[in-house]
């Protein structure tokens, strides 16, 4: 054996080394997704822990949410992001006070 690898996607057609690029790929994103899922289940088991001791903790809790919720179909209505915009706008000027 030598200590030189051998890139063997060079030696296969453009066909098969796209579909080996693609594969890769959505391993990649599988992988990115459950580790996102892990870290989300965290986030909400931290949330959950304890009440929230303080306004702005409460609005944190809030504003995760209303996060998520922005992201879903049902909030893809313009007067939704508006409302959704103008709340958070609120939670950002009522927490400097």
């Amino acid at each position: 054996m030598t200590g030189k690898t051998i890139d063997l996607d060079q030696h296969r057609g453009m066909t098969a080394q796209k579909a080996t690029e693609l594969r890769r790929l959505l391993a990649n994103v599988e992988a990115n997704e459950k580790a996102l899922r892990l870290r989300q289940d965290e986030l909400e088991a931290r949330l959950l822990a304890a009440p929230a001791a303080n306004w702005r903790e409460a609005a944190e809790k809030a504003r995760y949410l209303l996060k998520l919720f922005a992201s879903s179909p049902s909030a893809q209505d313009p007067r939704r992001q508006k409302l959704i915009a103008a709340v958070l706008r609120d939670f950002e000027r009522l927490a400097r006070k």
